[in-house]
């Protein structure tokens, strides 16, 4: 069991948007917000030139035309050229002949006796029906009876009409096509197969669509910002209602700056830049310099994300082992580009980082000289999760700031600074400070120990000056960065004992032996000193050297009432920690189950165990035993 884990920021996280938007799955019971996000992110419906969804608005045939290819296989293949007339209405130059040409061509439409397709005509519930099932590819042969009854029987039954609440003869709106091509993109095909996933997209076990590959697949980048140019100027459409990111929270344009990494997705009308940058020694190169797939600047190891990153750093490009360089990262952390020291900083604050020192390390390298360098480093947990290594020496459970500037890396000892006052309901300040929007705050203990905390967490709790190991305020006045003191308990290890045992060695020092378990998974742990527990819930603290330092009883409470965030013993409530484990005991056999599972109290009895060790934002239930009445 490791005392920490990394928090280095995976795609899935920093992925803002996908974070915040809901699971896809069946349209009648996905929010609206899913259904416009996954539609915009498949290009099947976009906004106007300012990002105007128009959702209001009937739907004509050559519009409809269009968002069907865009829900085809040939989404990436309708040239931009003006084609040739197809009808008598259609001439070379229409916006649509295009699209027109591949919706006739595939028989999802047809025109009129006379020659016309009358392209401006707003098109009707049956009429999409039809085009839709012909794209799913039935035929009439496999729809029996009348026009209209029979394709909007088969357009019900396929399940293309949840969420819809239009009946024939009646014209379909802009949102109407947003609910019918989400449906589409789940129902199966006449061979059996989910349509989204005979075009390539991911699909879950659920059958449900993937919203981070659908936003991944039609996302552009990563791209540099130039030193004189703005992100507003460099991407392809109008910065009117769109959505900006930086480093995963929400932001503006005017906030990218020279040498930011940015990507956009056209159709979501998004944009996400990253000033993610790492500075240090660079010293090895894996598999080899001559074509290097990752790097080691810094004592850390990055992927190369680019072909231009990789050859600057090969053996062939502008650095060699021993230099000093600045990476520039993208948005899963692999680097994008190389630039000499101090070029990304020109013109530009330090970047200054605050966290503890989890441990110290000597690094060695042989330089482009064949000389063997050797130099201490440290590695600081930093108040955004991410482990970074720097030159310099100072002990392990230090508070330090980091200041990186010009190729130079300055290492810092913090003083202790505190504050004290409740955490508000909404958790958005603490006593008479506000949080800042991308505040960043990290609980710690002095053997090395972390853990990241979202000021919601905190909700509520009266923060202690004890608590509390250092803050840096905004020139506003809010609360940037806060270190707390064991604040929480989250940074601890739970976990269930079911077997103790006491062994002394020759010298007759007694020994633990301790089987338990984890998140259902069983485990033995030994130690070199014994731990006075009994078999039930424990605490476990790791030591800085990753040795157990802590084995403690949980406190015990009677539940009398629960739900999914709380639970009662008698007239005192408790919050229930967000993983919390449930086991259904029988005899000395322990069964990992929801807590939905035990929540009938006339079938069981529940068992609490909380954190009653004096934490200002503790007191959570970290494990329930329950046992059949």
């Amino acid at each position: 069991m490791k005392k920490i884990v990394s928090a280095l920021l995976s795609f899935a996280i920093i992925f803002s948007l996908v974070s915040a938007a809901p699971a896809a799955s069946a349209a009648g019971s996905s929010s609206r917000e899913t259904v416009e996000q996954t539609i915009r992110a498949l290009g099947i419906i976009v906004g106007d030139e300012n990002g105007n969804m128009n959702l209001g608005s009937y739907v004509t045939r050559a519009e409809f035309a269009k968002m069907m290819v865009a829900a085809s296989v040939y989404k990436d293949s309708v040239g931009s050229g003006s084609g040739f007339s197809l009808f008598k209405d259609v001439k070379q130059g229409h916006w649509a002949v295009e699209y027109i040409k591949v919706a006739v061509s595939n028989g999802w439409f047809v025109g009129y006796s006379d020659g016309s397709f009358r392209p401006d005509n707003n098109i009707t519930l049956e009429e999409a029906a039809t085009s839709l099932l012909r794209l799913l590819g039935f035929t009439s042969s496999d729809i029996v009876g009348a026009f209209p009854y029979a394709q909007l029987s088969k357009f019900n039954a396929l399940g293309l009409n949840q969420n819809l609440s239009r009946s024939q003869g009646e014209l379909i709106t802009r949102d109407d096509c947003m609910t019918i091509f989400y449906n589409l993109m789940t129902t199966s095909n006449k061979s059996g197969t989910i349509y989204a996933k005979s075009l390539g997209y991911t699909i879950n076990s659920a059958g449900e669509l993937d919203f981070s590959s659908l936003v991944a697949a039609n996302m552009k980048g990563p791209f540099v910002l130039e030193k004189d140019a703005s992100l507003a100027s460099k991407i392809p459409f109008s910065s009117s209602n769109i959505s900006v990111y930086k480093n995963g929270s929400l932001s503006e344009l005017s906030a990218a700056g020279p040498y930011d990494v940015y990507y956009y997705n056209a159709n979501m009308r998004t944009v996400w830049f990253y000033n993610n940058r790492v500075v240090g020694t660079y010293t090895a190169a894996s598999p080899s310099r001559v074509s290097p797939t990752s790097v080691t600047v810094a004592g850390n190891s990055y992927t190369l994300g680019t072909s231009s990153a990789a050859y600057k750093l090969s053996s062939m490009g502008l650095f060699s082992i021993g230099d000093t360089v600045t990476l520039l990262l993208g948005m899963n952390g692999n680097v994008v580009d190389v630039l000499a020291p101090g070029v990304a900083d020109a013109g530009s604050s330090p970047s200054v980082y605050f966290g503890i020192v989890v441990s110290t390390v000597v690094s060695s390298y042989t330089d482009s000289s064949g000389n063997l360098i050797s130099q201490n480093n440290i590695k600081v947990a930093c108040t955004d999760g991410t482990v970074r290594q720097f030159a310099g020496y100072t002990s392990s459970g230090s508070l330090v700031s980091v200041t990186t500037s010009g190729g130079s890396v300055r290492v810092s000892d913090l003083s202790r600074k505190s504050i004290s006052g409740f955490v508000s309901s909404d958790g958005t300040k603490l006593g008479s400070y506000s949080f800042a929007p991308n505040v960043q705050i990290l609980d710690t203990h002095s053997e090395a120990g972390y853990k990241v905390v979202y000021p919601s967490r905190l909700a509520g709790a009266l923060i202690r000056s004890e608590d509390v190991r250092y803050y840096e305020l905004d020139s506003s006045g809010r609360i940037t960065h806060l270190i707390l003191d064991d604040a929480t308990g989250d940074i601890d290890t739970y976990a269930v004992l079911t077997s103790v045992k006491s062994m002394n060695s020759s010298s007759g020092v007694a020994s633990g032996s301790y089987r338990y378990l984890l998140n259902g998974n069983s485990a033995t742990l030994s130690t070199t000193r014994y731990f006075e527990v009994e078999a039930a819930p424990v605490q476990f603290r790791y030591a800085s050297d990753g040795t157990i330092s802590t084995v403690r009883n949980l406190k015990r409470t009677n539940i009398t009432s629960i739900n999914s965030l709380y639970a009662s013993s008698d007239s005192t409530q408790y919050r229930l920690a967000d993983n919390v484990q449930v086991y259904i005991k029988t005899d000395s056999v322990y069964d990992y189950v929801n807590i939905s599972a035990v929540s009938d109290l006339s079938k069981y009895t529940l068992t609490g165990y909380y954190d009653g060790f004096g934490y200002s934002a503790g007191g959570k239930i970290r494990v329930i035993i329950a046992t059949k009445n």
